[in-house]
């Protein structure tokens, strides 16, 4: 599975570059915050496992006016070195790499 290239952005951790995408429109779950952003990264020059990562926090798209923080490029940077750490190959292919950081989510009523 590849990211599209259109509305991902490039970010280089330790030397290497990466792209990673947020979905412009939320889900339906977290449109109404009943789920956490999650957005997808892959390494830019040879796409292979993708990392999905899991935030705490509302898309800052929701539908109920939820408070969101914008996911920036040093969040990705850290999520990408937390997920190297725990064993992500992001050259090798194969299924995607969840890196679950929701702790603290608030769900919505």
């Amino acid at each position: 599975m590849a990211l599209r290239r259109k509305g991902s952005r490039r970010v280089v951790v330790d030397g290497t570059g990466y792209r990673w995408r947020l979905r412009g429109r939320p889900t339906y779950h977290q449109g109404m915050c009943w789920s956490p952003c999650t957005y997808a990264v892959e390494h830019a020059d040879r796409p292979g496992t993708v990392l999905v990562v899991t935030t705490s926090q509302p898309h800052p798209s929701n539908w109920v006016g939820m408070p969101a923080d914008p996911i920036l490029p040093g969040d990705v940077e850290r999520a990408i070195l937390t997920a190297l750490a725990r064993g992500w190959t992001p050259e090798h292919s194969g299924s995607p790499f969840q890196l679950d950081q929701s702790d603290g989510f608030v769900r919505w009523r």
